[in-house]
């Protein structure tokens, strides 16, 4: 395929971005949508031109690393993660426009990294346990109902890429945060901090400058692991219960 890349080239934090016009031949539909971009930076290289600046890691859609707005959607056209993107999922002749996540509390770094460094500072506020560690538990030492244990798996497979603060026209991050206290609120092992970790959580997410929830839905629409909607409103009465108790409002 021959392709025309509209790309966001920004130089650093301060810089002012814009978006650069590149064409690419010769890309096979069996590429992944990195690999495609890795050809591009080869072929820029080779011009003594900067390479295009991108988040990646595993290539395997578990890290949660490969951030792009590609056409206007997290991840682009699929519901999969930007790495598991394969080109055949674009037509010869196609222009794609790539792009960060736009959202204040994502800045910009370089080009199309930026900084998540809000979502780790969310998960040091209350994405942890206390249960004592050292020798591994016996086997079914804390029974967990089934319900409970798919529940809090289901929560669990959110790999914290932020394609529902990309997705979202509030640039909120509740779906992420809602998932990781819902994963271990579920769980015995989370119950001494069930209420502490809800309410430091949602105070963190609020002071890193995310936008409010209007459960729009397109945070969900956009995750490529399927964390539910419903995982919003599960949390809000977590948090509810939490202010309840402490009396807290």
């Amino acid at each position: 395929m021959k392709l025309t890349l509209r790309v966001w080239r920004q130089k650093n934090a301060d810089a002012e971005g814009a978006m650069s016009t590149y064409q690419v031949d010769d890309i096979s539909a069996d590429m992944s949508f990195l690999e495609m971009l890795d050809t591009l930076n080869e072929e820029l290289i080779l011009k003594g031109e900067d390479p295009v600046a991108f988040d990646h890691d595993c290539r395997e859609g578990i890290c949660g690393a490969c951030s792009l707005v590609i056409n206007g959607d997290a991840h682009g056209p699929e519901r999969t993660t930007t790495c598991q993107l394969h080109m055949r999922s674009f037509q010869d002749g196609d222009t794609i426009d790539i792009e960060p996540w736009r959202a204040s509390a994502f800045p910009v770094v370089k080009d199309l990294v930026v900084d998540r460094s809000a979502f780790d500072r969310i998960i040091q506020a209350g994405g942890y346990i206390t249960a004592p560690t050292g020798a591994a538990p016996e086997a079914h030492a804390t029974p967990v109902p089934k319900p409970d244990a798919d529940f809090a798996f289901e929560h669990a497979e959110c790999i914290g890429c932020g394609a529902c603060v990309a997705a979202c026209p509030n640039g909120a991050a509740m779906l992420f945060t809602s998932a990781k206290i819902n994963h271990l609120n579920a769980l015995p092992q989370g119950a001494p901090e069930r209420e502490s970790r809800v309410l430091d959580m949602v105070a963190q997410m609020d002071e890193e400058g995310f936008g409010g929830c209007t459960l729009a839905g397109e945070c969900a629409t956009a995750c490529p692991k399927g964390i539910p909607l419903f995982s919003i409103t599960s949390m809000n009465k977590e948090w509810l219960r939490a202010t309840r108790s402490s009396g807290k409002r």
